[in-house]
C-alpha cells in the first residue's frame, strides 16, 4: 500500500536521478511532479484542489520585487565579463604585488574578492581567471597545483561574498520558509527575512574567507617560497616606466566604484538589493561605454544572455512551485519533520544531517536546484527548531561553496578543466584544491561556533 509519505519520498528521489540524468531543471521539477499527483490521486492519496494554488504562486512569482534583481544582476555580470575589467585588474594586481613571493597568487584572490562583489557569477569568474591567470602563473614558475587550487577557490567567492546570486535566489527561499515556520508555532504576525539581510550577513563570513585565503598564502611564502616565485625585477621595472600608475588607477577605480555603489548603498540604507542591483547594471552599462567595448552585435549578445539566463531562472521557480505543492499535498512535510526530528541531537543534528545532504547533492546538482529542490522542504523544519534564518542561509550557501571545490565532482574543477592546458592533469587540479577545501571547512566550523558572524551586522544595520 503506498501511502502520501511514502510516494512524497519517491517524488524527491525521482527528481533528483532525474536532475542527475541531466534533464531540463525546470520541466523536471513541474512534469515529474505532475506525474507523481495524477498517480497519487489514482490511488487516493492526493487532493487535486492543491493545485488550485498555483496560479497565486506564479503570479506571486511575477510581482516579487526582490526577484527583480536577478536579471539585473546577471546583466551586471555579462557586461563586465565581456569589458576586459578583469583583464585589467589581474594584470595591474600582478606588477603591483609582483616584488613579493605569491604576488600573482595575492593578485588571484584580490581579483576574485572584487568580481565577486561586483557580478556573483561564479562560472563566469573561474573560467575567466583560468584563461587570464593559469598560463602566466605557470610561465612564471608557479606550482600547477598551486595555481589550480587558487584560481578554483577565488572563482567560488560569488557564492558567498555579496552581491550573490545565490544569496538573491535563497533570501527569497528562506524568506518564504520563515514565514512558515512562525505560522507552525503559531505567530500569525510573522517576522520577516529579506535578501538585504542574507547580503549584510554574508558580508563579514566571505571577508573571513578572504582572509583565511590570504593568510594560507603568506604562510606557504615562507614555507615553501620555491612553489610561489616573485616576478624578476628587470621586469617590473619596465612595466612600471610606461604610466603604471594611471593603468593601477583606472584598473581599480572601476570595479571599486561599483562594490561601493551596490554594497554602499545597501549598507547604508540608501537602495534595497533591487535598487542596487539597478544601479550596478546600469553602472557597468557606462564602465563598458566609457571604454568603448561596446558594439550592437556584443550589446545583443549580452541581452540575449541575460534573458535566456534569467528565463531559466524564473521558469525553475515556476516548476518549483509545482513540486512544492504536490509535495506538501503528499505530506511529505510531515514526514521531513519527522524524520529531521528523530535525529539525535535536536536542531543541532537536524542542522548537521540537513548540511551533510546538500554537500552531497552539490556534487551533482547545480546550487539553483538545490536551492528550490531542498531548501524548501528542510528550511521550514529548521527554522521552527529556532535556527536563526539568515544564519541559515549563509550557512548554506558556504556549504555549497565548499561542496563546489570538492572533488571529484566540484562544479568549479569542471569549469577549470574545460580552460586548463592539457598539460596540467585533472589529478593536478584536484591536488590543488584540498587545502582550499579545508580552509572551507574551517570557515564553516567558525561560522557554526559563532553565528554572531552572520548575525550581529545585519542587526547593526537594520536596527532588529
Amino acid at each position: 500500500m503506498v501511502t502520501g509519505g511514502i510516494a512524497s519520498l519517491l517524488l524527491f528521489v525521482a527528481i533528483v536521478a532525474a536532475l542527475i540524468a541531466g534533464y531540463p531543471v525546470a520541466f523536471t521539477l513541474g512534469g515529474v511532479s505532475l506525474l507523481f499527483a495524477l498517480g497519487a490521486e489514482a490511488l487516493g492519496v492526493f487532493d487535486p484542489a492543491y493545485l488550485e494554488a498555483l496560479p497565486s504562486r506564479v503570479f506571486g512569482i511575477m510581482t516579487n520585487d526582490g526577484l527583480v534583481a536577478v536579471p539585473l544582476f546577471v546583466l551586471m555580470g555579462l557586461v563586465l565579463e565581456r569589458t576586459r575589467i578583469a583583464e585589467d585588474l589581474l594584470e595591474t594586481l600582478g606588477l603591483l604585488f609582483g616584488g613579493v613571493r605569491g604576488g600573482l597568487a595575492f593578485s588571484v584572490v584580490i581579483v576574485g574578492t572584487l568580481l565577486a562583489a561586483s557580478t556573483g557569477i561564479v562560472g563566469a569568474t573561474v573560467v575567466t581567471m583560468g584563461l587570464l591567470c593559469l598560463p602566466t602563473m605557470l610561465r612564471r614558475g608557479y606550482d600547477p597545483g598551486l595555481t589550480t587550487g587558487v584560481i578554483c577557490a577565488s572563482g567560488t567567492l560569488g557564492q558567498i561574498v555579496p552581491p550573490s546570486l545565490v544569496l538573491v535566489l535563497l533570501g527569497d527561499v528562506i524568506s518564504t520558509a520563515y514565514s512558515q515556520a512562525q505560522l507552525q508555532l503559531g505567530s500569525y504576525q510573522p517576522k520577516t527575512v529579506s535578501v538585504g539581510d542574507l547580503f549584510v550577513g554574508a558580508l563579514l563570513p566571505g571577508l573571513l574567507l578572504v582572509g583565511l585565503y590570504l593568510a594560507y598564502l603568506a604562510m606557504l611564502a615562507v614555507v615553501k617560497p620555491g612553489s610561489m616565485p616573485a616576478l624578476p625585477a628587470a621586469e617590473r621595472r619596465a612595466a612600471r616606466e610606461s604610466g603604471f600608475a594611471l593603468r593601477m588607477v583606472r584598473a581599480l577605480v572601476a570595479p571599486l566604484v561599483l562594490i561601493l555603489a551596490v554594497l554602499g548603498s545597501i549598507l547604508a540604507g540608501l537602495a534595497t538589493p533591487t535598487e542596487a542591483a539597478g544601479v550596478g547594471a546600469v553602472g557597468a552599462l557606462a564602465l563598458g561605454l566609457a571604454r568603448r567595448q561596446f558594439t550592437l552585435a556584443r550589446l545583443r549578445e549580452i541581452m540575449h544572455g541575460t534573458v535566456r539566463s534569467s528565463a531559466m531562472v524564473f521558469m525553475i521557480l515556476v516548476g518549483a512551485s509545482v513540486f512544492s505543492l504536490v509535495f506538501r499535498g503528499l505530506g511529505g512535510d510531515d514526514v521531513v519533520h519527522g524524520l529531521l526530528s528523530a535525529i539525535p541531537g535536536g536542531a543541532l543534528g537536524a542542522m548537521l544531517a540537513v548540511m551533510g545532504v546538500m554537500f552531497l547533492l552539490g556534487f551533482v546538482l547545480d546550487f539553483i536546484e538545490i536551492v528550490y529542490v531542498v531548501v524548501p522542504i528542510v528550511g521550514p523544519v529548521l527554522l521552527a527548531m529556532g535556527l536563526d534564518p539568515v544564519w541559515l542561509g549563509v550557512m548554506i550557501a558556504l556549504n555549497l561553496q565548499t561542496s563546489f571545490l570538492t572533488p571529484p565532482f566540484g562544479f568549479a574543477l569542471f569549469y577549470l578543466r574545460g580552460v586548463a592546458p592539457q598539460a596540467v592533469s585533472t589529478g593536478t587540479i584536484y591536488r590543488g584544491v584540498v587545502p582550499w577545501v579545508l580552509l572551507q571547512l574551517v570557515a564553516l566550523v567558525i561560522l557554526a561556533i559563532w553565528p554572531q558572524l552572520a548575525t550581529w551586522l545585519p542587526g547593526v544595520v537594520y536596527g532588529d
